[in-house]
């Protein structure tokens, strides 16, 4: 699918809509304006923040400049409020500051080659080409040199212009977007022709929309068509003079627009697949059904349809599959209500231990159930307890193998956080995450190497999320401080940013992002247990880029999880049903030969099936990339 990249984020088809907040010449040249208009696009959630930069004396001859009522009444209109707005280069170099203080991405658009020199040295992303220089071939010429992506309005040009200007950014490997436009200010709705947005697809290039229109009913309406980019001018006060603040949108409507649209395009989703939700995921266990038998089925009998029921919960053979089950020859014992399985249809899922990726790989288990995944040879066992699991007994089995254990993440109806500002209980999360460590030291005579525990940080809140991060970074630091690790390989493990528990969805605050991890880390001096799952969900929240984070946090991973995600909670997906491009994920992680587990969900059952279907999925992966890297050799 085409995408740009604007800083850390990745544009185009398939990824939440960029919004852009024109600012333009709004400000009417005062730099106080331009504060306050940063402000309100930040507090809409705009992604970034656009300006406009020009030197008159480049792009008009001197005779107009010096008399505009010379020339033809628009530019007579025109040039006197250009004149009159034209910030000074130091308002710039505040401008951009703010724009970091407040964490929005600033843009601007350039209309000469002084100004793109200048722009560029204040390191925008991306530069933003009027529709006015859509045909302005030496001006576009001069901005591929700077080797940035460019957002290309296309409004007040013909066909064939825009034609040509796409076969010279083509010819000079330029990365682009295009935004179809109606350049005029407001635009007619009549004269808007959303639909012309898939024509410009045909360029295969991402694709957005440059409004000008009154009211946020049309550029919603683009998102929903598909436009990667929204482009909406942004005014203190529509009744301003000036040549832009009629067809601009004031705060308020403006931060209506944006959540629309974000709503919309989270409505929208890829379109290029389908995936169940966790909240699906947990309804289907309950509510789904099974092929299971009416009466005792003895070996050697054929299934005829009076010997099948359909019955819940959905953990065998899917009703689809009932005529595959028809005729079947049975070669075990089946009892009255038991669930038919794969392998009753004669399908068998095997783990070539000898050709799998090298990894020390492994599977999730428990106290009670890890004996039937030993078959499997894994090279380590991951328990993962619940508190009451803490007072069980292991059995004492001496096994050669790694131990990995993963610390409980709620007792009773309370999570464990290690971040929250309630220091009962922070203490009491504490306590838990010791009695864990306590129960790994007593088991791990039995393992070999130094055993490892997998800690979730917390810091999940369900209403509303916590404005002081740095606070609970803090407070994180204070706990893991507070526990006695010695001996013990202590890892935290980044997290979902809406996970499920109890029944409800909640918000996650700190531990997600792995630039801010990294950082952690290296004051902490600790490692990491890396969910793929839950960064590549947090990526789609946070429309960041996942290879990007997965390579700032690799130095530091000591373990990994590895599975599939699709959207904002779908977690814990059998490789290849979600959105991770596993070649592209070992192509960066290829040199990782440390620990392992497929946490698929559900992974477990019948004695670890979906777990290598995983092993396998992720093997295949691996050595394409590795037969790949060699071919290139």
């Amino acid at each position: 699918m085409p995408v740009i990249k604007i800083g850390d984020r990745l544009v185009g088809d398939g990824t939440p809509t960029y919004i852009i907040a024109e600012i333009g010449v709004n400000h009417n040249g005062i730099l106080e304006y331009a504060f306050e208009l940063i402000d309100a696009a930040v507090d809409a959630g705009t992604d970034a923040v656009k300006f406009q930069k020009r030197k008159l004396d480049q792009i008009y001859p001197k005779k107009y400049l010096e008399n505009s009522n010379i020339g033809e009444k628009n530019l007579n209109y025109l040039l006197p409020i250009l004149q009159r707005v034209e910030l000074s280069d130091e308002d710039y170099f505040k401008i951009v500051e703010y724009c970091k203080e407040k964490g929005v991405t600033f843009l601007c658009s350039a209309f000469d080659t002084e100004s793109v020199d200048f722009i560029d040295s204040l390191g925008v992303p991306a530069f933003k080409v009027a529709s006015a220089d859509m045909i302005n071939l030496p001006l576009l010429d001069y901005l591929v040199t700077k080797g940035k992506p460019l957002i290309v309005s296309t409004g007040m040009s013909r066909m064939e212009e825009v034609d040509i200007t796409v076969n010279f950014l083509k010819k000079r490997d330029a990365e682009f977007a295009l935004l179809h436009c109606n350049s005029t200010y407001p635009a007619a709705f009549e004269d808007i022709n959303l639909r012309f947005m898939n024509r410009l697809r045909d360029y295969g290039v991402p694709v957005g929309y440059s409004g000008h229109e009154r009211g946020i009913a049309v550029s919603t309406v683009a998102s929903a068509l598909g436009a990667s980019i929204i482009e909406r001018h942004i005014t203190l006060d529509r009744t301003m003079e000036g040549p832009d603040h009629a067809a601009s949108l004031e705060p308020h409507g403006f931060k209506k627009m944006v959540r629309d649209i974000r709503q919309v395009a989270s409505a929208l989703g890829t379109g290029q697949e389908k995936y169940m939700s966790r909240g699906e995921i947990l309804n289907r266990e309950v509510l789904a059904k099974s092929l299971v038998a009416k009466r005792r089925i003895e070996p050697g009998e054929r299934v005829t349809p009076g010997m099948v029921s359909v019955k819940g919960p959905g953990q065998g053979l899917s009703p689809q599959r009932y005529t595959d089950l028809l005729g079947k020859k049975i070669q075990r014992v089946i009892e009255e209500d038991e669930p038919f399985l794969p392998k009753d249809l004669g399908v068998t899922i095997t783990l070539d231990v000898e050709h799998t990726l090298p990894m020390i790989w492994g599977f999730v288990v428990r106290f009670n159930d890890y004996k039937g995944v030993l078959k499997h040879k894994p090279k380590l066992l991951e328990f993962h307890l619940t508190d009451k699991d803490l007072d069980e007994e292991y059995a004492n089995e001496k096994l050669d193998m790694q131990l990995v254990l993963h610390a409980p993440e709620f007792w009773s109806n309370h999570l464990v956080d290690l971040c929250t500002r309630d220091k009962g209980h922070r203490q009491a999360s504490i306590d838990l995450i010791q009695r864990a460590i306590d129960v790994t030291r007593k088991i791990a005579p039995y393992f070999k190497g130094t055993p490892k525990v997998i800690v979730h940080p917390g810091a999940a809140s369900l209403d509303q999320p916590e404005d002081d991060v740095r606070f609970l970074y803090e407070n994180l630091r204070y706990s893991v401080e507070a526990i006695d690790f010695d001996g013990i390989e202590f890892l935290l493990e980044n997290l979902p940013p809406r996970p499920w528990y109890f029944g409800g969805q909640w918000l996650t605050n700190v531990f997600m992002d792995t630039f801010e991890i990294k950082e952690f880390l290296d004051e902490m001096g600790l490692k990491v247990c890396f969910d793929t799952s839950h960064s590549k969900l947090y990526c789609n929240y946070a429309r960041k880029d996942f290879y990007d984070q997965v390579k700032v946090i690799l130095p530091y991973v000591s373990h990994l999880h590895l599975s599939d995600a699709a959207g904002l909670d779908g977690e814990g997906l059998q490789i290849g049903e979600g959105t991770i491009d596993w070649m592209e994920f070992f192509r960066i992680a290829k040199n990782y030969h440390g620990t392992m587990i497929p946490e698929i969900w559900r992974g477990h059952q019948r004695d670890g099936e979906g777990f290598i279907i995983a092993i396998n999925r992720l093997s295949e992966a691996y050595f394409k990339v590795v037969d790949e890297q060699s071919d290139k050799r």
